[in-house]
Formats: C-alpha cells, sequence, structure tokens
C-alpha cells in the first residue's frame, strides 16, 4: 500500500506571546520571554509565584457569556486556535466533505480548574452534593475535540490523546497516521492546557519540578544553563491542520510545510525522571527517523524538549550526540519553552508550529536566559543561545517528552511538488 503525502494547510495559536500565530512568531524570534507573577489567583503563599499565562485573556471576546460557562478553559483555548486554523486553511467550505474531517487533539490534565473548583465547592458544603450538570463535560479532557466537531461539522475520527507532556504531539502522529493511510482527508490536530491554578501550581511544586526564580521570572525558564532548576508552567493552545497533499492541491489550498515521519518511545525507567542517558529520547528520534526516510545528517533544527529541569536537559543532549553523531554539532538547536513556558499536553503543538515557521522563515528561534555555561553540555551544539539564527531550514524536527517516560518525535519538511 502507498502511504499518502500529508501536508500543513492551516495553523492558530493562543500562547504567553500572543493570541495570533504572528503575535507567536513575533515573540520568538524577538526572544520574549512569556513569564510574570500569577494573576489567575493569590500565589503568595506558594513556592513558585509566577508562571506563563496567557496576558489579557477575556472570553466573551471570543465567546457568548452563556457559552464560555460550559466550558473550561482548555476548552475554550482549544476552540480559539481551531477557529484560527479552521479560518487560515478555509475549512469552512461547503463543498468539503465533513465525514471526512476528523479532529485529533492533546491535552495532558484537561479541565484541572473546573475539578478543583467543583470540589473545593463540595468540600465547603454541608455535605449535600451540589454539582455543576456541567461539571463533567467541562472537565474531560475529550470534550476539547468535542466541542471543536461540533462547531465546525467535522464528523471524521474525533478523540483526544492522553501522554503527559507528549500529549499533542502524540495527537500529531495519529493524525498523520489516519491521512497517509487514506481513511481521511484533514484533521484537526493540535493540543490545550490551562493548568496555571492553585492545583496545577502546587501539584508540580510537591514534585519539585518548577522554578522558585520568584524574583526574576522572566529569567527563570533557563534550559541547558548551569542554573536551571526546574520549568516554568505554561497555558494555551495551537491548532494544526494536516491535508492529505493531493486533496489540498485540488482545492488550492496554501501549504505551509510537509510532515514526512513521526516517532514514538517509552522510557520505561521511572514515573517522572527521564532515563539518565536518555535512552528513550535516542530511541524515538531513531524511530522518527527511519519513519521519514531520512538520515540524520538530513535535518537542520531541533526543537527540543528542553524543560530547564537539571537531569532532563542533559539525557536529551546526551541522545542527540547519540543520535545524529558529528551532524550534532551542525545542527541548530533550541528550546522554545525558555520564552513560552512548559504548557504541558499542548507543547508539542505549540513547537510544532514554532518548527514549521522556522522552515518558512528561515530563521531558528533562540533559547533565552543562557547566563552560565554548565559543563555537562558539549559546547560544540549550538543551542541557539539568547538570540534567533537565520539559517535555511529543509527539516525540522520536535522532540516532546512526558512523565510516565512517554517519547514523540515528529519531523516537518520543507515543502516542494
Amino acid at each position: 500500500m502507498e502511504l499518502k503525502r500529508v501536508v500543513v494547510t492551516g495553523l492558530g495559536a493562543i500562547t504567553p506571546l500572543g493570541i495570533t500565530v504572528s503575535e507567536y512568531w513575533n515573540g520568538l524570534v524577538n526572544g520574549v520571554s512569556g513569564a510574570a507573577p500569577i494573576t489567575r489567583f493569590d500565589a503568595s503563599k506558594f513556592k513558585t509565584q509566577f508562571a506563563c499565562e496567557v496576558k489579557g485573556y477575556d472570553p466573551e471576546q471570543y465567546f457568548e457569556r452563556k457559552e464560555a460557562r460550559k466550558m473550561d478553559l482548555f476548552t475554550q483555548f482549544a476552540v480559539i486556535a481551531a477557529d484560527q486554523a479552521v479560518k487560515d486553511a478555509n475549512l469552512e467550505d461547503e463543498s468539503l466533505d465533513k465525514d471526512r474531517i476528523g479532529v485529533i487533539w492533546g491535552s495532558g490534565i484537561g479541565g484541572l480548574r473546573t475539578f478543583q473548583e467543583e470540589c473545593v465547592n463540595f468540600a465547603n458544603g454541608d455535605g449535600t452534593p451540589r454539582f455543576n450538570p456541567f461539571f463533567i463535560p467541562k472537565m474531560i479532557a475529550d470534550i476539547s475535540a468535542g466541542h471543536i466537531s461540533i462547531k465546525y461539522g467535522f464528523r471524521g475520527p474525533n478523540f483526544v490523546t492522553v501522554s503527559a507532556c507528549a500529549s499533542a504531539t502524540n495527537a500529531l502522529i495519529d493524525s498523520f497516521n489516519y491521512i497517509r493511510l487514506g481513511m481521511v482527508d484533514i484533521v484537526m490536530s493540535g493540543g490545550s492546557e490551562a493548568a496555571v491554578t492553585e492545583a496545577g501550581v502546587g501539584g508540580f511544586n510537591a514534585l519539585k519540578a518548577l522554578s522558585e526564580r520568584n524574583s526574576s521570572p522572566e529569567t527563570a525558564s533557563r534550559p541547558f544553563d548551569n542554573d536551571r532548576d526546574g520549568f516554568v508552567l505554561g497555558e494555551g493552545a495551537a491548532a494544526i491542520v494536516l491535508e492529505e497533499y493531493e486533496h489540498a492541491k485540488a482545492r488550492g489550498a496554501k501549504i505551509y510545510a510537509e510532515i514526512i515521519g513521526g516517532g514514538m518511545s517509552a522510557d520505561a525507567y521511572h514515573i517522572t525522571a527521564p532515563h539518565p542517558e536518555g535512552l528513550g529520547a535516542l530511541n524515538v528520534m531513531k524511530n522518527a527517523l527511519k519513519d521519514a526516510g531520512i538520515k540524520p545528517e538530513q535535518v537542520d533544527y531541533i526543537n527540543v524538549h528542553g524543560t530547564s529541569t537539571p537531569l532532563g536537559d542533559v539525557g536529551e543532549a546526551k541522545a542527540i550526540e547519540a543520535v545524529f553523531g558529528d551532524h550534532a554539532y551542525n545542527l541548530n538547536i533550541s528550546s522554545t519553552k525558555s520564552m513560552t513556558g512548559h504548557l504541558l499536553g499542548a507543547a508539542g503543538a505549540i513547537e510544532a508550529v514554532a518548527s514549521i515557521l522556522a522552515i518558512q522563515n528561515g530563521i531558528v528561534p533562540p533559547t533565552i536566559n543562557h547566563f552560565t555555561d554548565d559543563e555537562q553540555f558539549n559546547p560544540k551544539l549550538n543551542f541557539t543561545f539568547n538570540k534567533a539564527q537565520k539559517r535555511e531550514v529543509n527539516i525540522a524536527l520536535s522532540n516532546t517528552f512526558g512523565f510516565g517516560g512517554h517519547n514523540t518525535s515528529v519531523i516537518f519538511k520543507k515543502f516542494s511538488e
């Protein structure tokens, strides 16, 4: 069976750097930090008092008040990003066969704020179970894909992948496979997350996963820096329209890039810590390269998982050197989490958008907040520190790894007929 080609025909994003794709990209290439003191709740008693929130968000700019009250913030973000991508890809065209358009989304946590609020309200009551009738449909992770499907009448495959921080990349890989196997023509894919809540910050603090650099939030996310002390929690969403190439060509769709491969692997090591030698990261990149049918030396840019944790950054850098050999020193490597923070289950989506735009614009966004070299990293590796670099990017690989040892890599290529 001949596999079909799959291309990207639409993008959408609502992020800590801006509420459109162009604002997001402008923030990335200019090295803007999205971190600031938390506004969603009083964090004064928390070990970490800052995050990368979506700035100035007002749901009533996007939804009727009654409609917004039926959706958790992570679903609101999903619908907003998807709407941008629908318009960008012209999926409102009534001639499209909606039975062959799917929605495959990713979210690691889902409606955390809704769950937290309902449980707190019950605990503060007299024991009488007074729950919002929308509690369950607001909380469950799959409702994000459901809302997108309902809004646009997309009647193809519809589900959400959950693999912690690898969720959105798993969604992209599933979407890619459904299309190249001929099961659908188009999939709205991506991911969303909104975990900047008391439970989210408190939970990650208890794991000692978050940076506690409260005196300087904007410099707290420091991937590959000697003084990194944990990740910065982010929120938002990104949407990516994947489409079968001949279908896109026939309708004259704009094509951003081609998706050519995806890889998955497991660390099989620990529930939160990565494999110390980066074994899972090594395997997943090898699997993605094999799936794409390309050699390591063909890759120009890696958007790394790079969360700014002491262990994770080291393991991923070791894996890159093991997979790419001497070519590792010709690559541009960067962690855009240094600017956006870590969007958990949505990370793979916004970082896929960054990879696609790096290909289209010939610019590699930087890893900001580098102050002190860490001797654990080979100085020959180009982490694109502090300033974006111009270079032709024909092929970009994006890594996302999640608690539980879930590893995913996806590869995009500059489009040519």
